[in-house]
């Protein structure tokens, strides 16, 4: 038995949600999110205790048993979405390094001959209060979670200086350099 899985998802009267063949399609205040079932597990919605299970199709198959709790989890996370958009920052360290949005792209300044650009997710915001930090904003966790990884590939930090990109919430492990050893 899946733990996660056995766990109904509470819908609040904000969200709708709506089951299309094997589509399911999660709408609310902050946007709309679909999701494809797995066809090892099944969809029950009950409008009327406000809650929406996730039923496996087998439950002795290992496989059934993975599928039901990630779904579970997904479901989740997206009637959290369209309720309160997920929201990632991260923090640009270094020096003459920086962050700027002009229109649809985010141009990176990080010690590279030029700066790097990158196109901005549909249904994505991203906020620069200073030019070393970075807020995104988004309904799905998916999307939001991958762009800040691509953001942060760009240039990771380095644990020397502790220069790069980096998570707000990212402890970074600094090294000693050389030791200078005095000749005698």
């Amino acid at each position: 038995m899946s733990r996660v899985g056995k766990q109904p998802v509470a819908i609040t009267d904000k969200v709708k949600i709506t089951q299309a063949d094997s589509v399911l399609t999660v709408k609310g205040p902050k946007g709309a999110l679909t999701l494809d079932i797995h066809p090892l597990v099944s969809i029950d919605i009950d409008e009327g205790a406000k809650q929406v299970k996730v039923i496996p199709r087998n439950e002795t198959v290992k496989e059934c048993k993975a599928i039901w709790g990630m779904t579970r989890s997904l479901l989740q996370n997206m009637v959290t979405g369209v309720v309160s958009p997920f929201e990632r920052r991260l923090e640009v360290v270094g020096i003459g390094y920086g962050a700027s949005l002009s229109g649809n792209t985010l141009s990176l300044s990080v010690g590279f001959a030029k700066d790097v650009k990158l196109p901005v997710p549909e249904g994505m915001e991203v906020v620069i209060p200073n030019p070393n930090m970075i807020q995104l904003k988004c309904a799905d966790k998916q999307k939001i979670g991958h762009f800040a990884a691509v953001i942060r590939m760009t240039k990771p930090p380095e644990p020397y200086n502790g220069k790069g990109i980096k998570y707000a919430e990212e402890v970074i492990k600094r090294k000693a350099g050389k030791a200078f050893v005095g000749g005698g």
